[in-house]
């Protein structure tokens, strides 16, 4: 017997399953909520210098009257090419002659500039309270936006590179308990950072605990289920992290004060650790980690809780190990990175892998985090953006069911990239048309992301998944980073993010054709199966080309005979 077939002796996709899956797929709706959360809490709001008043020798009739706002700003802030007031200058002395509407222009250009001395006044119509506003990070600081962002993404990098390793070895559940109590602990000091050094660190561990438990729950999931229901439940997790979006938008619009939606986001990971004990561990781990004493406890236990306590009897130690000796006698006592490259068909996923992941990521944080450049309000820009994967996850659903993984990841990554680029040639006068190709091509790119996750759980055997994963989410953590860098060339040509951004994914939407097809696979338990398979699939490739040969041979003296 294979596990495959373990798992349906104690009872398939049963009650444990559903109750399982669910339970894990609520930290989930936060996810995003962390990930974008600097839309909102980062939110840059309308600002200019603090107006530095000198006494009024000017001796026009203004003299004496009270001043309005306006005025104040007219003669203590310059304005731009676009009659906008500067953001980061204001005038040495106030320039009361400007009240004069008779006042030359010989006048206005003697009026020197400085940058803001006094500090800055916000506009918190639309953003009360905000890391920008607390702390002054615009002007020469704006860029320590940026910083604090990918520094938050590093964290992700290192908790994928780290804490993907540990969970391989030191187990799934222990690596979830472990992430939860982390971002619970450190997204609450998040929300009561004393300085923005502070504030960086805490985002910094909070990204790690997010790799680490989004990674963890990802294999106990697909680990739990049987093969023919894997791509409904992976579906179902990612729409779990896209009703999280827009949750975050609805919290961001309902609590303005960045610490408190902080803490907002942060509180509820004490809960999911409250319950986080009830997680079954993943036999196939226990199993291969020599550890099959508490394997079949764990069988019997989901036998119990699906009805099937007569059939999870039937399981012990004795039986387990007699089925599973080929499995086990070609296991390591422990794997490492190296083992993602050492051996062939392994060696392809991989390569094939980091590049789709990089893509995806590079292009989805791209227009994800830009929402402020949309010109409509961030809070419905969310929305959108997060309400069109539920029909991309829906399709993407369909078609890894029917067409497969491989065709599906293609299809998906090359339609996202085309229609990015396409926005290029769009004029910049048509907003509307401009926000709708980048909402379909986010559509495109979170179906592409909802694919890979299944297909690379689904292509690494269970000793490495974790690890390939973890492999996984650090290129797809690299591209998260490298995003901002690449908006930052607009500046030299303004089509050249939106082609940077479609070029990605559609390259990576080639390189997909090499990955071997998952449909209906089991899932793989050592990597000689993996290796296997694909010496089998190859044989099958060059079994028809053979034939050809054969016929062509044995045609050609019944022709000479015939002549």
């Amino acid at each position: 017997m294979t596990f495959a077939e373990f798992l349906q002796q104690v009872g398939g996709m049963g009650r444990f399953q559903f109750l399982h899956t669910a339970l894990l797929v609520v930290p989930v709706l936060l996810m995003a909520s962390h990930n974008l959360l600097q839309n909102f809490t980062a939110a840059i709001p309308g600002h200019h210098c603090r107006v530095h008043v000198t006494a009024n020798g000017s001796g026009h009739p203004n003299a004496t009257r009270l001043l309005e706002a306006s005025d104040l700003l007219k003669v203590g802030i310059p304005v731009d090419s676009k009659q906008q007031l500067e953001k980061c200058r204001r005038f040495v002395d106030t320039q009361w002659q400007l009240l004069d509407p008779n006042s030359t222009e010989a006048n206005k250009t003697e009026m020197t500039t400085e940058p803001c001395a006094d500090g800055w006044v916000y506009d918190r119509t639309l953003y009360p309270s905000t890391i920008i506003i607390e702390w002054d990070l615009v002007c020469d600081l704006r860029k320590l936006r940026q910083m604090a962002q990918s520094i938050y993404m590093a964290g992700v990098l290192v908790g994928a590179l780290v804490l993907g390793g540990l969970s391989d070895r030191f187990g799934r559940k222990a690596l979830v308990i472990w992430s939860f109590l982390q971002m619970a602990v450190m997204g609450t000091c998040a929300a009561f950072s004393p300085n923005f050094l502070s504030y960086c660190i805490f985002r910094f561990l909070s990204g790690m605990a997010l790799s680490g438990f989004g990674l963890s729950i990802a294999c106990l999931i697909v680990e739990w289920i049987p093969t023919q229901y894997r791509t409904i439940t992976i579906a179902c997790t990612g729409f779990g992290y896209t009703l999280g979006q827009i949750l975050l938008a609805g919290l961001a619009y309902a609590i303005p004060d960045w610490r408190m939606l902080q803490l907002a986001v942060s509180v509820p990971f004490f809960f999911f650790l409250l319950y986080s004990w009830w997680f079954a561990e993943s036999a196939r781990w226990l199993l291969l980690a020599g550890k099959s004493g508490t394997a079949v406890k764990v069988l019997q236990r989901v036998a119990r809780v699906n009805g099937k306590q007569q059939a999870g009897a039937e399981i012990t130690t004795e039986v387990l190990l007699s089925n599973m000796e080929k499995e086990l006698s070609s296991t390591k006592s422990s794997y490492t990175f190296s083992d993602l490259v050492r051996t062939p068909a392994i060696r392809r996923i991989s390569c094939c892998l980091c590049l789709v992941w990089f893509s995806v990521s590079f292009s989805y944080y791209g227009l994800a985090m830009d929402l402020q450049n949309f010109g409509v309000s961030i809070y419905l820009i969310q929305v959108i953006f997060g309400a069109v994967d539920f029909p991309a996850k829906v399709v993407v659903t369909i078609t890894m069911s029917y067409l497969g993984r491989r065709v599906s990841l293609m299809a998906f990554l090359i339609l996202g990239g085309l229609v990015i680029i396409a926005n290029i040639f769009v004029p910049p006068e048509l907003q509307t048309l401009r926000t709708s190709l980048a909402v379909i091509g986010k559509g495109g790119l979170a179906a592409a992301f909802n694919c890979v996750f299944l297909f690379t759980t689904e292509l690494y055997p269970t000793p490495i998944r974790q690890t390939g994963l973890g492999f996984g989410s650090t290129m797809a953590r690299v591209g998260g980073i490298v995003a901002p860098l690449a908006k930052m060339t607009e500046d030299y040509f303004s089509f050249l993010p939106p082609m940077v951004y479609g070029a990605a994914p559609i390259i990576s939407g080639i390189v997909a054709f090499f990955l071997p097809e998952t449909l209906n696979v089991p899932l793989p338990d050592t990597v000689e199966e993996v290796e296997s398979r694909s010496v089998t699939l190859k044989k099958k490739r060059e079994a028809p080309a053979h034939e050809k040969i054969l016929l062509q041979s044995q045609e050609k003296p019944l022709f000479r005979e015939a002549c």
